[in-house]
Formats: C-alpha cells, structure tokens, sequence
C-alpha cells in the first residue's frame, strides 16, 4: 500500500520521534517538530506512536492512493479534500485505490501532519526513520515519490478535539546551568516581555523579536561551547532570543537563559510568523509534574477519540449507503 505524490510543498520530510543517544557523535535528535501531532494520529488510526509520518511545512500537496488505505491529518489545520470533498482536520479518513487526497496552506500554525495506516515504511537510520536535513540524513519528498506503507492499514471515520497551540501564548520554562549568567534585571525584563516570532525560523529554530533593548549575560563572550538541546533559548550577537528545535546543532557557545519545557515545545514549534510568546519561569518539581502530566495526556489520547459525524451533503453516494440495516419495529 502507499501514495503517489503528484505534488509538494518545497520542506515536507518524513518525521518520526527522532533518533536519541548520538549527541556525542554530532547528531542531534531531529524527529517531528510537534511530537503531540504524532501521537494525535496514531491515536486516530488506532497504531503506534512510532509511527513515521510525512511533516508538511507551510504547504502540503497532492497525494494519489494506489489501494484502499487509511489516513488521518493532524498538527497545524490545513485546507484539505478528497476527490475534491472537503474534509475536516484531526480526524481519520479511508481512501479507496485511484482516490485524490489535495492539502493547501496552512491556515494557522506552522507544521500538518498526514499519517498513514501502519505508518511510512522508509529506510530505518540510527534507530528512526526521521530525515535530518541539516545532518544529510534522507531528503525532503518530491513530486514522483511514493510514500510506502506497511501492510497494517489502521482504522477510520474518527476525529480527535483539535488542540489550541498553533498561535503563541505562553512558554514554561526551566532554569539552566546559564540562567545565573543574567542578573536579576535581565531576568525580570525577559519574563516581562511579549515577544514575536520572527521570520528567521527552521526545524534548527526560531527567533524572537520585541521592542526595546536586548538581552545580555556576564561575560557572554567567553563562554564554553556546551552540549545544548532542542528547547534551550540562546540569546545571539544581538540580544535575540532564539528557540532551538529537532535539528539543532549539538554545541555552542552562546549563552542559555532558560530551557523551554518538552510539553511547550509543540506550542513554540507552532508559532506563526508574528504570533506572540510570553515566557514563565518554573521550578524543578512543577517541570517534573507538568511532564509527567504531558506524558500521561499523551498515553490517554486513544480514549478521547470520537465518531467522525460527515455532513450528508459531503456525502455524495449517500443513496449506496444501508441507512435503515438493523431497524426493529416501533410496535415490538
């Protein structure tokens, strides 16, 4: 089973939860910018969260089935249709052999993800199927390839409540070994701040914009390179603040003011170009009891899954369908 890609947008890579244990050797985690809209569509297609998916950045495309398959959309909303029928996001859809799946722009956040049952079966690298374009590993998909898929063809006709997190808000974040480079002051003013994401942004990072001026460390100039990863903020040359995601580098010598929690990741990976972030300091225990949350949200999303209720006009064999099968007599 598989799709045929007709069409796609220029950053869509196969993404998976990522490779770990390799920041030694230079190679960072990559995997799904938003790992909560991985676990949305396995629990959608009722299969492992393991599961590789194709990570649509901005734009999707248009993808051909080649037999009866499942797939579910999920992460940033796109615009989205089935032989030209529309269909909603977050939800679990069939789609027979010769069948056109079409997904346009995002309409709000940054990254949509189309799942398929059993997941996309591509080359297994360092234990993950992620493609890691800044490490060489893999390639973004083009037109003319095909999305192969295991034998499992999941379940349909299931939709999940679409989680608010593709416009900004507010970041949790932890202290780091850095954090007491800034004074007081800094810390204050950095807290205080409405920042916007800026148009410098990859699945590396992302850059924050505000008024007034930057923000500095104590001796920022000579600090150590240091093992960094994805959701430290470093602050550059210029004051900036900057979120490090999936495919960031494994060192660096800028200094760190704070690590934004894993459960607040999707929300700052969603961010739109302008969208507003304000960051809060927390403790060790809350960050411990916020991710052990996040982690048993994620565990529990099979069981918020619902039926997928379609609009009778979208339904355009209705009259095929068995509408009456099973009805029993109103007098018995």
């Amino acid at each position: 089973m598989s799709l045929k890609v007709h069409s796609i947008g220029p950053a869509c890579t196969v993404q998976d939860r990522g490779r770990t244990g390799y920041l030694d050797q230079g190679l960072s985690r990559s995997g799904a910018a938003d790992l909560l809209a991985l676990y949305e569509g396995a629990a959608l297609l009722g299969q492992s969260p393991d599961c590789a998916a194709l990570e649509m950045a901005g734009m999707g495309g248009t993808f051909e089935s080649t037999q009866q398959i499942c797939i579910a959309l999920t992460g940033a909303p796109m615009q989205a249709s089935i032989d030209g029928t529309p269909i909603v996001w977050n939800a679990a859809y069939s789609m027979e052999a010769g069948q056109q799946l079409m997904i346009g722009a995002a309409k709000h956040g940054n990254y949509g993800y189309l799942h398929i049952g059993g997941g996309i079966d591509t080359t297994v690298f360092l234990g993950s199927r992620s493609t890691h374009l800044t490490a060489n590993v893999g390639r973004a998909i083009q037109a003319g390839d095909i999305l192969p898929t295991s034998l499992h063809s999941g379940s349909a006709g299931m939709k999940l409540r679409l989680n608010d997190r593709f416009a900004g808000g507010t970041l949790r974040v932890l202290a780091s070994f850095q954090t007491p480079l800034f004074n007081q002051e800094t810390l204050d003013r950095f807290t205080q701040t409405t920042f916007s994401r800026g148009a410098r942004a990859n699945r590396m990072g992302m850059q924050l914009d505000s008024d007034g001026e930057g923000f500095t460390a104590k001796g920022q100039l000579n600090i150590l390179s240091e093992v960094i990863t994805p959701g430290d903020i470093q602050m550059t040359g210029t004051g900036n603040p900057f979120i490090l995601l999936p495919e960031c580098q494994t060192t660096g010598g800028y200094p760190r003011i704070a690590t934004v929690l894993p459960c607040d990741l999707p929300r700052a990976a969603q961010t739109p170009a302008g969208g507003q972030v304000q960051f809060e300091f927390v403790t060790m225990d809350e960050a411990v009891a916020l991710h052990a949350k996040y982690q048993s949200d994620l565990a529990r999303l099979g069981a918020l899954i619902e039926p997928l209720v379609r609009d009778p006009h979208d339904i355009p064999d209705l009259l095929s369908y068995q509408l009456i099968g099973g009805m029993i007599s109103a007098t018995e």
